[in-house]
């Protein structure tokens, strides 16, 4: 279970989540929509701990990261949740310099400490299912924006997070590869795996997602379940940012 409780994060003066709450049930995906400037990524960055939060909490697989607790602590525990967090970036930040497999067993052999061979046969095997079999060798810079994304992917897996974040995960793809995206996706989530999906398509959550949390102003406006949120909203601010998004 995921659960974000009072979560508030400050820039100076400016206060760009003002209290977020919500849960995020196990072997779920969870759609966070929202306007640009709603505080939808800072969220994500809170949520794995690349930002600092100023009030509130949140607890992901029995860490739990609070704002008031020292700064040693605070930064133990941002240590122990990076091991329970998965992230697919925007742009997915692959190691230019690593072939496909060593971007891969990178964090596993490095953070995790497992054996060479063993992150390489998971290695193999998260390409396998991904669609990515016979790529090993290869570099980034040889692969399609699409390769790329599935590539970043079993990268995040290959940590066996208890959560999986992406940002944004259809920016760059065409309709074909959106719908393989979503299939691939539900396919982790069916095999045990928890994803929050930042995005601004609504038809790729309406397909993916269990849940969506709508976002105006660095406060949730609207949470519930996909097919009611995207189709009967109930706040009239949610309806209007559906409306202007089709």
């Amino acid at each position: 279970m995921i659960r974000v409780s009072g979560l508030r994060k400050r820039f100076g003066a400016n206060e760009i989540l003002k209290g977020i709450s919500f849960e995020v049930p196990p072997k779920t995906v969870l759609g966070v929509i929202g306007a640009s400037g709603s505080g939808k990524s800072t969220l994500l960055r809170c949520l794995n701990g690349l930002e600092t939060i100023n009030d509130g909490a949140m607890e992901c697989d029995n860490v739990r990261l609070e704002a008031r607790i020292s700064p040693a602590d605070y930064r133990r525990r941002v240590k122990d949740l990076r091991l329970k967090v998965g992230t697919v970036f925007q742009h997915f930040h692959l190691f230019p310099h690593l072939s496909v497999l060593g971007n891969i067993i990178e964090a596993p052999v490095h953070v995790l400490r497992t054996p060479k061979k063993t992150a390489e046969t998971e290695a193999l095997q998260l390409l396998e299912s991904v669609g990515l079999a016979g790529t090993a060798n290869r570099y980034p810079g040889s692969l399609s924006g699409g390769e790329q994304q599935r590539v970043a992917i079993a990268r995040a897996l290959a940590m066996h997070p208890a959560l999986l974040l992406l940002d944004e995960p259809t920016s760059a793809l065409d309709p074909r590869r959106i719908n393989s995206l979503r299939a691939l996706l539900r396919t982790f989530v069916d095999r045990g795996h928890t994803m929050i999906i930042i995005s601004h398509s609504m038809g790729f959550l309406g397909g993916v997602a269990d849940n969506i949390l709508f976002m105006e102003g660095g406060l949730v406006v609207e949470h519930g379940p996909t097919e009611e949120v995207l189709n009967s909203p109930k706040d009239p601010r949610t309806k209007d940012f559906l409306e202007q998004a089709d």
